[in-house]
């Protein structure tokens, strides 16, 4: 009788156990399912003067979102606006000169003419007046050029971006070309990841992908889902990055791709941790 309980024991155990293992064992992976890992990554380019000077004001803050075309900063522009309008005097005078050589030249042409002065008279008159006209041209140049500088004192954005970082304050005595902004690009966003070399021969460019976020949409309670393409694959392979997790070695060889999103929002921020999804049986466009 205990023998015979304990014989029903074990195969209620042996049951459970099964039922267990039945419900609870881990999904066989969808071989045609390529999962990777990634970060959203954003083309960002810094912005600053093309003349020296001092910062005296700065319009924008990290976050804001500057226009193509807006004012974000300036320095003081006093020095240039001086030698701009010493610079006009200088044409002024020039043209005055010229404008007296051009008469003597006319007269000279009558009198060499005539042949009351000689050739060498003529050739000095001529001469000058080359050199009136050279010397004019030269000082409307160098106003152009200090009227450049004067407007360079403005800086302007010459496309929209998102301030990442405000890199001066006003007061900063700054050199041609330093950096004032550093800017973020709204458009394209991307997800850099990497594929390993077995599924590299499955994936082309423009393919379908899904990108998937760890942020939840409150609306839906599902994470927030974009649909993207493959914009870019890596000829070369290199070891995989440290900061990257995939389900294999970090020492195997694999190639950097780009997932472009196709609808993007302002909930895809620099440096986002994403998943992507590439379903190798969808062969639409390939």
């Amino acid at each position: 009788m205990m023998k015979k309980k304990f014989l029903i024991m074990i195969a209620v155990i042996t049951a459970v156990i099964s039922c267990l293992w039945f419900f609870l064992k881990p999904a066989a992976k969808d071989p045609t399912l390529v999962t990777l890992y990634g970060n959203v990554d954003i083309r960002q380019f810094d912005i600053g003067f093309q003349v020296p000077g001092q910062i005296t004001k700065m319009y924008f803050e990290e976050g804001d979102t500057i226009r193509e075309g807006s004012l974000v900063a300036e320095i003081d522009a006093a020095d240039y606006k001086l030698q701009e309008a010493k610079s006009e005097s200088e044409v002024a005078k020039a043209y005055a000169a010229m404008v007296q050589a051009q008469s003597v030249y006319d007269k000279y042409t009558v009198l060499y003419g005539t042949g009351a002065i000689s050739k060498l008279d003529f050739e000095t008159v001529e001469n000058t007046l080359k050199e009136a006209r050279s010397a004019y041209n030269a000082s409307v140049t160098a106003k152009d050029l200090l009227a450049r500088q004067s407007d360079y004192s403005k800086l302007y954005a010459l496309e929209e971006g998102i301030v990442t970082a405000r890199l001066v304050e006003p007061g900063t005595i700054i050199q041609k070309g330093t950096a004032v902004y550093t800017l973020s690009k709204p458009r394209p966003i991307w997800v850099r990841a990497y594929i390993n070399e077995t599924d590299l021969g499955n994936i082309y460019d423009g393919m379908p992908a899904q990108i998937i976020t760890d942020s939840t949409d409150p609306q839906t309670g599902a994470r927030k889902t974009y649909q993207g393409h493959i914009g870019y694959i890596s000829p070369v392979s290199e070891f995989t990055p440290k900061s990257v997790q995939t389900t294999d070695l970090r020492t195997d060889l694999v190639y950097m791709i780009r997932v472009y999103a196709d609808n993007p929002d302002k909930f895809l921020r620099q440096g986002m941790p994403t998943t992507v999804l590439i379903d190798l049986k969808d062969t639409q466009g390939k």
